[in-house]
């Protein structure tokens, strides 16, 4: 008989939250999985919807209680004409009710896989977990400083929301037993006395009665020492701390040139609106500047970044040098934790290119944190030749190719990932 323990316990509207986390933790690596294969088959458009996550049966096992039968056991079963004893019988094959294979059977019971929705919060923290800004540092500039409450031991005095209940109860506790404790040694000592006169006989009355009206003096006095006390309350303190500022801000260089068809256009698009939802999700105060490109660059919002259909010729150099000019302007980097993400099909106006290096090498990449390029063509042209000296030469400088929709997120992932911790 298996013993099944199930809370019937009544649960409002999100009652359940905890036991929620803590299945998504078990199954962590399942539903990476699914979130992972969900990305590639779903539109940018519907990037920040919740997803259905199945799991298959055999990774919910649950253990449960059951009672063992105890000693050795010998079982006949009538009608075996097929096994001998100590054979070893195979495992039969799957049939129906497993909730999967292609296959009709007229008999067998299993369950179907486990199936659940993870919430569009949910579904965006799986998808960008273990993503982050390399190399960015916390610097404790500003004129207006952030303050965050932090927990500092306990106080006397405080509100009743910051009551410390248990640490409450252990200090009185610790009274009582501090303020009684020379009156239970004297009261032990008065009984044991009393026992004494009660097993002599020739005890004397007068004494015995004093004796209990001292006893019965001694458990009133017990009695009056407070359960609770107002100096047994402790509060749980908090001061407040600086906090050190994040002070970052991501250039978006695009390309709008015409050599980028629509094709590689919507590729950028979807690359950046990636990049984008990262950025807002993980950092709540990061300025975020587009750029776009073709002959000469301009600086616009982020409806023109992503709609406007201008082109035009291809200077490259045009969207870094305007990088420079806006760094210089409005980003010291001195203060400011400075990155850039470009995407290009990777043609270049005749020399270019070896202009685009040279100032990347000498200017830029000595202010930036970190720098990406994200080429949306196969072909490795001139600019891809350039940069890949680059990426020999300077540690914060990447590069990654992705020519199909599906390769976006690896290429995110690839460019932004997480640094390991140091031990």
């Amino acid at each position: 008989m298996a013993l099944h323990i199930v809370d019937r316990r009544l649960a409002g509207k999100n009652k359940s939250i905890g036991n929620r986390e803590r299945f998504l933790r078990r199954y962590k690596e399942q539903i990476r999985e699914a979130v992972r294969g969900a990305v590639n088959q779903r539109g940018i458009r519907d990037l920040e919807q919740g997803e259905t996550i199945q799991i298959p049966k055999k990774d919910i096992h649950e253990p449960v209680f059951q009672h063992g039968p105890g000693g050795v056991r010998d079982l006949v079963h009538p009608g075996n004409v097929d096994y001998q004893r100590g054979d070893r019988i195979a495992r039969p094959p799957p049939s129906g009710g497993r909730g999967s294979g292609n296959q009709a059977s007229d008999s067998g019971e299993g369950e179907d896989d486990f199936v659940f929705t993870l919430s569009r919060e949910e579904f965006m923290d799986v998808f960008f977990e273990d993503l982050a800004l390399p190399h960015l540092v916390r610097s404790q500039i500003g004129e207006t400083p952030e303050f965050e409450n932090r927990r500092a031991g306990h106080s006397r005095d405080g509100t009743p929301n910051n009551l410390d209940v248990v640490r409450s109860m252990r200090g009185a506790l610790g009274r009582r037993l501090a303020m009684g404790a020379g009156l239970r040694r004297e009261l032990a000592d008065k009984r044991a006395e009393l026992a004494r006169l009660e097993a002599w006989d020739g005890s004397d009355g007068h004494a015995l009665r004093r004796l209990g009206l001292e006893i019965r003096e001694l458990q009133r006095r017990l009695k009056r020492i407070p359960f609770l006390d107002p100096l047994d309350l402790r509060f749980r303190a908090r001061v407040q701390t600086p906090l050190p500022h994040i002070k970052a801000v991501m250039f978006c260089l695009m390309d709008v040139s015409g050599s980028m068809d629509e094709g590689r256009k919507s590729l950028s698009k979807q690359f950046f609106i990636l990049l984008y939802l990262f950025l807002t999700r993980h950092y709540e105060k990061i300025d975020i500047v587009f750029i776009r490109h073709h002959s000469r660059a301009q600086e616009v919002d982020e409806a023109t970044f992503f709609h406007t259909t201008e082109t035009g010729g291809t200077v490259v150099s045009s969207a870094l040098e305007l990088m420079h000019t806006i760094i210089t302007q409005r980003y010291p980097a001195n203060e400011w934790n400075i990155y850039g993400a470009q995407a290009s099909d990777g043609d270049n106006f005749n020399n270019d290119s070896v202009r685009c290096h040279e100032f990347l090498a000498h200017t830029l990449l000595p202010l930036c944190r970190y720098y990406a390029y994200v080429q949306v063509a196969d072909e490795e042209q001139n600019l891809w030749q350039e940069y890949s000296h680059l990426q020999e030469a300077h540690a914060n400088f990447a590069m990654q190719k992705a020519t199909e929709a599906e390769q976006i997120y690896p290429v995110l992932r690839a460019l932004f990932q997480k640094e390991a911790e140091s031990a």
